[in-house]
């Protein structure tokens, strides 16, 4: 192949992988290109000079994790993905990652992916960098028609994935084939995430969610939408790896990173139980949603708890609600309680609550009142002489906190 002398990438290229090989080539070293996602597109393959960072991308088509949290933490990615220059990578023996030069591929301001030049045996010259620049400004078009076949392909996961949120496919039979017909491999177990941002999802913050789900390998997801300000995923999970701990650990992680590399912050964080039968897709979904609604109206207690299974009591309120409604139900100790503390200007209620919140330990209860053991003492006793109430009577303290959740429905 003849190359131009000004620009040896000017030439059309059958492949990325044959582009990939021309870049090597030129510059004498190995070349990888990836998504704006760092999920392997092309590699140079003529050439055995590498490191253990290159090796594990070529064997798992994308950027090890730890790789890219490194170059997060180092400032190379947000480098990136601000300069049109090319970015100087230093040698990070504990990631396996040698001496290397960065290059983003852009289309008008947005970055499509980047190419990554191995120096092995001596570093870039100047030179080099105009011509790795050259070859990302080639690089471009490719990238392009890959994005557009993707983004077609991901518009018909969206439209199946909706009709298993709300219970529009009828059978197991019908699940399986759509599975197949989009080239997903079911997980035996599953899970359905929802991650609620303060407002609706904008162009850029897709963007970000889809590098963030795209970059992880914690978790399997199989499927993920975005509903206004609702991120949604169907997570694949193996029950024998300690499920509901990895699922917890995902949702913290994804809402930690929103924050520390985008400034997106306040997402809430929910996801349902563990199945098995993809026609309780929906049925998982609307558990999540339990999971944020109870956020919402308990935010205290509910704050630190994102799985439907650890909701406890939390996950019957509603009926309880319901149920109390309907029988013109009143706890006879809240009502004197609150009548006490109307007429003295008193809080023996919220002592009361948080004495219970915190399953009746004195000296936590104390310090959360902000008063001494002696004062708590005092008020538990008023308490339950105003109340008529026994507080070593496992029965009566279930039903007085269960009745002042329910207060705050009211």
């Amino acid at each position: 192949m003849t190359y131009m002398k000004n620009d040896p990438f000017r030439a059309n290229f059958d492949s990325l992988e044959e582009f990939a090989d021309v870049v090597s080539e030129v510059l004498h070293c190995p070349i990888t290109i990836e998504d704006a996602n760092h999920r392997l597109i092309a590699y140079s393959t003529h050439d055995e000079r590498t490191d253990p960072a290159r090796i594990s991308t070529i064997i798992g088509r994308r950027v090890p994790e730890k790789v890219i949290n490194n170059l997060w933490k180092e400032g190379v990615i947000p480098a990136l993905l601000k300069s049109r220059e090319p970015v100087r990578v230093k040698t990070m023996d504990d990631i396996g990652l040698g001496d290397r030069v960065a290059v983003s591929i852009w289309k008008k301001e947005e970055v499509l992916g980047f190419i990554w030049a191995l120096e092995v045996e001596k570093p870039l010259n100047e030179q080099d960098l105009t011509l790795l620049k050259q070859a990302a400004e080639a690089a471009k078009n490719k990238l392009l028609q890959l994005q557009a076949r993707k983004t077609k392909k991901e518009e018909h996961f969206q439209e199946f994935f909706w009709k298993l949120l709300t219970g529009h496919i009828q059978s197991n039979e019908e699940i399986t084939d759509n599975f197949l017909k989009f080239q997903i491999t079911p997980s035996p177990f599953f899970a359905v995430v929802v991650l609620q941002f303060q407002e609706d999802v904008t162009n850029e913050e897709e963007k970000q969610i889809s590098y963030l789900l795209q970059t992880n390998q914690r978790l399997k997801i199989a499927l993920y939408t975005i509903d206004h300000h609702q991120l949604i995923l169907l997570i694949s999970l193996n029950p024998t790896e300690q499920p509901l701990n990895k699922l917890n650990d995902f949702v913290e992680t994804f809402v930690h990173k929103m924050e520390e590399r985008f400034g997106v912050k306040q997402i809430k964080p929910a996801f349902s139980s563990i199945y098995s039968d993809y026609q309780k897709v929906e049925k998982a979904y609307r558990e999540a949603l339990t999971v944020l609604s109870m956020k919402e109206k308990f935010p205290s207690e509910v704050k630190d708890i994102h799985g439907y299974q650890n909701l406890g009591i939390y996950q019957f309120i509603d009926i309880l609600l319901e149920k109390r409604t309907k029988d013109g139900y009143e706890n006879h100790a809240l009502t004197k309680l609150h009548e006490y503390d109307q007429k003295h200007n008193s809080d023996l209620i919220d002592t009361l609550e948080v004495f219970l919140n915190k399953d009746d330990n004195v000296n936590e209860a104390a310090r959360a009142l902000n008063v001494h053991t002696n004062t708590l003492n005092y008020r538990l006793k008023r308490i339950s002489e105003i109340g008529e109430i026994n507080l070593k009577d496992p029965n009566q303290k279930m039903t007085l906190y269960l009745d002042l959740k329910l207060e705050k429905f009211k």
